[in-house]
């Protein structure tokens, strides 16, 4: 009997990594067809619609690239380091181990982790080209490798105030607190920038943020678009191969377990 629910279970797997190898083709052609467009050219077509009565409709799915620049106000401060950014991710992980019981009954001591904090910056920035600038919104949607730039390991329990509800008791088994990793990824003023997404002018300047179809994808990264091209042609032939392999294993499983 267990062999075909095992097989039912790899076919499962098996669609799930088609269905991801079609999210990476999609992605890699939405690059391959979306323009790479300078602020200036944009502005120009913006400033066109203005003219003719239709200011705040512009609206243009393309690719940016330029240097990030602080948000008007100023630039950030990530809340581990205090390094000057334009956008920051802080985690906080709470290292443990905790008594757990086995098939047989034996206690074994495992070690685990629970996130405690994960916090990502919501302000605006700004890019920069050769041309101009034009605000980047980033709807909360984290870049692509972002630049990590501090990890920390503090051994021992939490003190007192701390995360001290992330120590774990299990049936009647203390844990023991082991640390709190801190972990903080940035990206600096003057970082180079990819950025596919919607160019619109709602709020007067420019500003490239998420499509309002959901079916565009938004990329912020800070490879370029032919090393984020190639990424993709890698994950789609990975989730491709690998699905196909474990749906032909998944379905020999269904049938030998069915006719056993």
């Amino acid at each position: 009997m267990w062999m075909w629910i095992v097989g039912l279970v790899l076919i499962a797997l098996g669609v799930a990594g088609f269905l991801a190898a079609q999210g990476s083709r999609k992605r890699r052609h939405a690059m391959i067809a979306a323009e790479t467009l300078p602020v200036a050219e944009l502005e120009e077509h913006r400033r066109t619609l203005a003219d003719l009565g239709s200011a705040g409709a512009f609206r243009k799915v393309c690719e940016v690239v330029g240097a990030a620049h602080p948000h008007p106000e100023g630039p950030l401060r990530a809340p581990q380091t205090g390094t000057e950014c334009v956008w920051y991710r802080q985690t906080v992980v709470h290292e443990f181990s905790e008594w757990h019981r086995e098939s047989d009954g034996d206690w074994e001591r495992r070690e685990r982790s629970e996130t405690v904090l994960d916090d990502t910056s919501r302000q605006g920035y700004a890019l920069v080209d050769a041309s101009g600038t034009i605000g980047v919104d980033p709807n909360g949607v984290a870049p692509d490798r972002p630049e990590k730039i501090h990890e920390r390991f503090e051994p021992g329990p939490p003190g007192p105030g701390g995360f001290g509800g992330a120590v774990r008791s299990f049936f009647g088994h203390d844990g023991e607190s082991l640390g709190m990793r801190y972990t903080e990824w940035v990206i600096r003023p003057g970082q180079q920038l990819y950025i596919l997404g919607e160019v619109h002018d709602r709020i007067g300047p420019l500003v490239i943020g998420k499509p309002t179809s959901s079916s565009d994808p938004f990329i912020i990264s800070t490879r370029t678009e032919q090393e984020l091209r190639d990424a993709a042609v890698g994950r789609q032939r990975w989730f491709a191969w690998g699905g196909a392999a474990l749906a032909v294993i998944g379905l020999v499983l269904t049938v030998v377990g069915l006719v056993s």
